[in-house]
């Protein structure tokens, strides 16, 4: 099957088939595809979708995918790489830091259902797509906040006709306290609190994960841990219950050496120091 590429960071594309150009296939990028007019099947993974005119397909990397076109049809593509929402997170609001576009293009109910939009967003949706196709004269629409606040409010249009239909998508909701209480728990196994398995685990995207763990505990993750961890290790050599080799050991350190270089840049004394204070 073939598999598309593209180097851009975003393109616009409308053209019209009567046939489509292209053989069932996946791609690299991700595509937001609007019926201008026509109608047929739309052929998505597994699912077969008639469409008509208005009507609305979001396509992430994994999809496979073609049109079985019947009455010749109309497509406004708009295609982007993930480079397009990672590079614009001063753009992007709280709600995208948490679940961005990429991550909801994915969700396997926009895979399997056609949208209804009601009338007041299927006019507000075709002036969105003039608007992005107007503007794409322009040489640079991959850097512009106009183009990129239009194609935020299309996942805006599809989040409210998902709500409107009774659908539920996966839960984006994400409690901070969890958050906090994962980093306690897992603060004695630096794997399982890097930022790619706890984004991961929260299903925040690593790109973005940082930026919106700062925005929210003022202060920034890494800083967090080293206090967390710090903290803890005052505590446990306090407590002179363990020795700094078991110490070591319960914090996942490779040796007592690593523990105690470790401990030095941050408090400017050794362990051992620390515990005759």
């Amino acid at each position: 099957m073939p598999k598309l590429n593209q180097f851009e960071t975003l393109v616009i594309h409308e053209f019209e088939d009567e046939k489509f150009h292209l053989p069932p296939h996946t791609h690299t990028y991700y595509e937001i595809i609007y019926i201008k007019k026509g109608s047929g099947v739309h052929h998505l993974n597994n699912n077969l979708l008639p469409y008509k005119s208005g009507d609305l397909f979001v396509i992430s990397p994994e999809d496979e995918h073609y049109f079985d076109i019947k009455k010749s049809t109309r497509f406004v593509y708009i295609k982007f790489t993930d480079n397009y929402f990672n590079s614009k997170q001063n753009l992007t609001c709280d709600e995208f830091l948490i679940h961005t576009p990429e991550n909801f293009m994915r969700d396997k109910l926009l895979k399997e259902t056609v949208l209804k939009l009601d009338d007041p967003c299927k006019t507000i949706l075709k002036n969105t797509i003039e608007n992005i196709t107007a503007y794409n004269c322009k040489s640079d629409i991959s850097t512009s906040p106009i183009i990129f606040y239009q194609i935020l409010s299309i996942f805006g249009l599809i989040k409210e006709t998902i709500k409107c239909m009774n659908l539920r998508m996966e839960s984006t909701h994400i409690d901070n306290e969890q958050i906090a209480t994962y980093i306690h728990q897992n603060i004695y196994n630096p794997k399982l609190v890097q930022i790619k398995v706890i984004a991961s685990h929260f299903n925040i995207a690593e790109t973005y994960f940082s930026a919106y763990f700062k925005r929210t505990f003022s202060i920034s993750y890494r800083e967090y841990i080293n206090n967390l961890r710090t903290t803890l290790i005052e505590k446990r050599i306090h407590n002179d219950k363990l020795s700094i080799k078991q110490i070591a050991y319960e914090f996942g350190f490779t040796d007592e050496s690593h523990l105690s270089n470790y401990f030095k840049k941050k408090k400017n004394m050794k362990p051992t120091d620390f515990k005759k204070t």
